[in-house]
């Protein structure tokens, strides 16, 4: 169980080094990524609010885009509260980089937080699909966000991101020489990856982009 927390400590799971061996023992694909990140792995920030802005930021466009405008909001809230977000405002967002209604996501969260309309001290003790439906009740939070939240804050074991472009390029290029897949051929690899589609995921990103993304 991980336990949450108001700071941004990065903690890493429990079950990594066992998930690796598992995976490489099972998949042919895995057996050759997993040693290619040596020590690498998965971390997550002990921060839920940071976690979901940071989701809401990165929505539809590259890394490198939304590391930027990332950056430029801190300076504009100069903490990733709720209660700098909201002071920041509409037009404090806007400025920016965030579209008009990515900043009203962010400001939509903010008040969640900042009025206790959800239950976050409870998010660690709750099934993931408890979780997503209590996270898609925020706007702008669908499927795929509540899924990095699952992954990247609350650390859980066997989340299959199958909205996730980048799981369906990885899965494509290192299962299927290349060849456009679906959903369903998605799932049909990921099963071999149970209990563990979290770790088989995150490697597959990593074939992609060698840098680690941090939520």
């Amino acid at each position: 169980m991980t336990t949450l927390a108001n700071s941004g400590e990065l903690l890493s799971p429990p079950y990594w080094e066992q998930a690796k061996a598992e995976l490489m023992k099972r998949d042919r694909v895995m057996k050759k990524l997993i040693p290619q990140y040596g020590d690498l792995q998965l971390t997550g920030r002990n921060d839920p609010f940071m976690t979901l802005a940071r989701s809401i930021v990165g929505q539809q466009i590259s890394v490198k885009a939304a590391e930027a405008v990332w950056q430029r909001f801190l300076q504009a809230c100069t903490k990733c509260a709720p209660a700098n977000v909201l002071k920041a405002g509409q037009e404090g967002l806007a400025g920016c980089g965030l579209s008009k209604r990515k900043a009203e996501y962010l400001l939509d969260l903010s008040s969640h937080f900042a009025e206790r309309r959800i239950h976050v001290a409870k998010w660690a003790d709750m099934p993931d699909e408890e979780v997503i439906a209590e996270l898609t009740g925020i706007r702008g939070i669908g499927r795929w966000t509540a899924e990095m939240f699952l992954i990247f804050n609350l650390l859980r074991p066997n989340v299959l991101p199958l909205d996730d472009l980048g799981l369906l390029k990885g899965i494509s290029l290192c299962y299927f020489s290349g060849e456009p897949v679906s959903r369903s051929d998605a799932r049909e690899v990921a099963a071999n990856w149970e209990p563990w589609r979290t770790v088989g995921t995150w490697y597959l990103w990593r074939s992609l982009d060698p840098v680690p993304v941090e939520y």
